[in-house]
């Protein structure tokens, strides 16, 4: 029986870490090793981690490097023949990884396994299955594209990852801190023969915490989305290029110029020139009812602009 590396960073997660520790022991892939980095962590996160200790739960404790270091610590330390990634917030379903197991032992070594994900803000009761597109089996190529043009996503606790397929993908990029996960995995993939699906192999994404990575819009964090971006493209791009490939990368370039303007002008400029150069994306900016209408009218700069002085006022009122 094979065994699995379930990998856990950890900063700040005193809330959550027990729970999280409890989904991973409860696994019932029996053959299992987990190991927990904490990463400089200035609240009981230790302390409740290491309650845990046992012949399969490792916990270590490293100075603050951010959270691909630890992950990166984490992946050094283990010694499994497959990895299963798990944010310290996040949950696992108690038969995850066994089916995932089951689906990669049909003779599907040489690639990666997919499962189904929830989003929940409190209880992993809220979280809702929602099939995406991506919730296939997929060629690494088509499956990226098929995530940038608008078919869904994967957050790292939902795959598996044969431990010969991360070791040609390399490490975690510890320059970034936004979207390393997004651009880990783009490596990942692209390193395997393909993605397989399994259906009923569930993990829970918890969402809405205050002051998270994902969250944060700093300059910083957008500095780190684009590059991150810009890294993911030059992967894909080496990999195939053609007219396909190109739209699904200058889409996600558009997607990221709605989202960092007004905010990052020098940066919106860059991805805007980069999707030109691959020909373009008619992707649209989202928003609500209101927000379409004076996009019509003024244009969806001038829209982004009036919404962000909206958001401003209303907290100003607060």
């Amino acid at each position: 029986m094979s065994l699995v590396s379930i990998l856990i960073p950890c900063y700040n997660a005193e809330q959550w870490i027990a729970k999280t520790l409890e989904s991973a022991i409860a696994q019932t892939w029996q053959n299992k090793e987990i190991i927990l980095v904490d990463d400089g962590s200035t609240d009981n996160s230790l302390a409740i981690a290491k309650c845990f200790e046992s012949p399969i739960v490792k916990v270590i404790h490293q100075e603050n490097q951010g959270a691909s270091a630890a992950r990166n610590r984490a992946l050094r330390e283990a010694q499994g023949d497959l990895l299963q990634y798990l944010d310290a917030d996040d949950l696992l379903a108690a038969d995850k990884i066994e089916r995932q197991m089951q689906r990669l032992d049909e003779g599907y070594s040489d690639f990666v396994a997919s499962g189904e994900w929830g989003r929940f803000y409190n209880s992993p009761m809220e979280a809702n299955f929602i099939p995406e597109p991506v919730w296939n089996d997929m060629s690494p190529v088509d499956w990226l594209v098929c995530s940038w043009e608008g078919g869904g996503m994967m957050h790292p606790a939902a795959w598996l990852v044969p431990r010969a397929i991360a070791s040609s993908a390399g490490s975690w990029n510890e320059t970034l801190s936004v979207n390393d996960d997004g651009e880990y995995f783009c490596r990942v993939l692209l390193a395997s023969k393909g993605v397989k699906f399994c259906s009923g192999a569930k993990s829970y994404y918890r969402s809405g915490i205050s002051g998270s990575l994902s969250g944060k819009t700093s300059k910083t964090g957008w500095e780190s989305a684009f590059r991150s971006m810009e890294l993911c493209i030059n992967h894909l791009l080496n990999r195939e290029d053609n007219p396909k490939v190109r739209h699904a990368c200058a889409t996600a370039l558009q997607r990221f110029v709605y989202g960092a303007y007004p905010d990052e002008i020098d940066l919106v400029k860059k991805a805007e020139a980069k999707a030109k150069s691959l020909g373009g994306s008619d992707l649209k900016p989202g928003g609500g009812s209101i927000f379409q209408l004076i996009a019509k009218i003024l244009g969806w700069k001038l829209a982004k602009k009036i919404k962000k002085f909206y958001a401003y006022v209303l907290l100003r009122r607060k």
